[in-house]
Formats: structure tokens, sequence, C-alpha cells
């Protein structure tokens, strides 16, 4: 087989068993072709490749200058691209046995009451159909209102209707938890119902596309990213920020841990302590930027 060969088989896969995005489907066939170089290749030899030489050509991209969060991207596609080849050669060799560099978790970058605020009164503004812009306020004021991922938020039918002072959101693992919903964001989805021109039945949608069909994501953090460019907020103040938001903001006014775990859905304690770092690290910047040995 040529490299051509190789490349061209395994973009194959990638895009027709297993329905990769465009973009994803780049960088692994890039992976793959950093490996196998500029010659050519049989599925045997590509399959016999061990940890050994994986580990040699990883010491060569990191020498190149990649930090931890590529080489560990890298890695998977490494191992999902050999995985490929043995399958490809019908052999059952051992697949490399490599750990892949240790990757700080990055920590959320909550934007503050006003700026979630401000995004929301931008998204209604900005639109040219009243009620795509009411849509669209609803949405976010029920992410940080209430912190949902904003597939939670999407996922809403009007089984959910009436809103009343709490909300049942099923999750991932669909599991189920229950958060108070603020009259303001009562209000707002009150607002856009009312202005929709979509009737909204038990199983249908709450929050619908322009021609009646569900609400993509795509389309409200295309929305959410031309109101954050109009005020003047940075590439973090996405949809998803707004939960982050939430969570921090609880914390910060003295919700204890287990009840921000219940209230976020989230299935260990763990993921929620990291917003007391969260918490701390806004801190240290007031202190840095008020306190006057800090400025002196």
């Amino acid at each position: 087989m040529t490299r051509a060969d190789v490349l061209e088989a395994w973009g194959a896969h990638l895009d027709q068993d297993r329905r990769r995005s465009a973009h994803t489907i780049r960088a692994y066939l890039a992976t793959a072709a950093r490996l196998i170089g500029h010659k050519d290749w049989d599925w045997p030899t590509l399959a016999r490749i061990d940890a050994t030489a994986l580990r040699s050509h990883l010491a060569g991209r990191r020498a190149d200058g990649i930090g931890n969060s590529s080489a560990a991207r890298e890695l998977s596609a490494l191992k999902a691209f050999l995985a490929f080849a043995r399958q490809q050669a019908g052999t059952d060799t051992a697949p490399p046995r490599l750990r892949g560099p240790r990757v700080k978790k990055g920590l959320p970058r909550p934007v503050t009451p006003d700026e979630a605020v401000n995004l929301a009164v931008a998204v209604e503004e900005d639109s040219a159909e009243p009620w795509i812009g009411a849509r669209d306020r609803a949405v976010l004021l029920l992410l940080y209102g209430a912190g949902l991922r904003i597939a939670e938020a999407l996922s809403l039918t009007g089984a959910a209707l009436p809103l009343g002072e709490t909300l049942v959101v099923t999750g991932k693992g669909n599991k189920q938890r229950v958060v108070p919903l603020l009259p303001i964001v009562r209000e707002a989805i009150a607002d856009y119902l009312a202005k929709s021109p979509w009737p909204v039945g038990r199983e249908e949608s709450v929050f619908r596309g322009a021609k009646g069909g569900p609400l993509s994501q795509g389309m409200v953090q295309k929305a959410v990213a031309r109101a954050r460019v109009s005020l003047g907020l940075p590439p973090t103040a996405t949809p998803h920020a707004l939960r982050h938001s939430f969570a921090t903001h609880l914390l910060g006014a003295g919700a204890d841990l287990r009840s921000l775990q219940e209230l976020l859905g989230h299935a260990s304690l763990g993921s929620t302590q990291i917003y007391t770092k969260v918490d701390a690290a806004t801190l240290l910047d007031v202190y840095r930027s008020a306190h006057p040995r800090e400025n002196g």
C-alpha cells in the first residue's frame, strides 16, 4: 500500500464509520501522516508499532515545542490510528501501552452578574426577529439563573409547562434533579412563548429554531458570540460560562458544596470542588488589584 492509500482508508473510516467532524478528521489525518512520514507502509507493519517507537515519536513532537494538552490529544489520535491498523491487518497484536502526560484541568472562567444580564439583553436587542430575541434571552437567563447545561435547557419539552418555582431537569446519565426557577427566568420564558409563532405540545421542544424545529446549540452559541463582541467581552464568555457563573456566584454567596452539587447535577463532589478554586482565584484577583502593597 502507498502512504496515500493508508491515509485515505483512515480518513474514510473516521468519516463513514466513526462519524467524526471535518475538523477532527483533519487533525487525526495530520497526526497519522506525521507518524508514518513519507514512506509507504502496509497494515501489518503499522500494527507492530510498539510503545517504544511511539514514545520516541512523541518525544520528537515534544522537542518541536508542543505542550501537554497537545501531546495528550496526539497520543489519543495515534492510539486510535494504530487500533485501526491492527483491525485492517487482522492481527491480535497488543496495543502500545503508553500513558499520556498529565493535563491540568482548566478552571472555568465565570462572567460577572452584570455581564451575564448584559449578554441576555444584548442577544435580544441584536435579533431581527422579536420572538427569536426573546427566545435567546430566555435561554441565557435559564443557563445563568438555574445553572443548566445548554443541552439540558434545549431538551425541555412542553411537558414542563406551565413553569412553577422549580423545574425537574434530566441531566447526564438520565439523572434527574430539581432546580429553582427565579421569577425573572420564568417571566423571560413566558415572554418568549407568548411571542413565538410555534405552539408547544407536550412532546415538542420549548425552544424552537426559526423554521420550527428544535433549537440547536450552535444557534445559541452564535448569538452569544455576536453579543459578546458588541459588549467587548472575551471569547471565554460562552453559554457554558453562564453555568460556571451560576456555580461560582452561589458559592461566593455562601452556598455549601453539597447543595451546589445537587443543583449542578454532578455525579461526584470532586467535580463541584473545582469551583472553590475558581472562587479563591477570583478573590485573589480582587486582592491583587485592590491591595495598596500590590499597587505600590
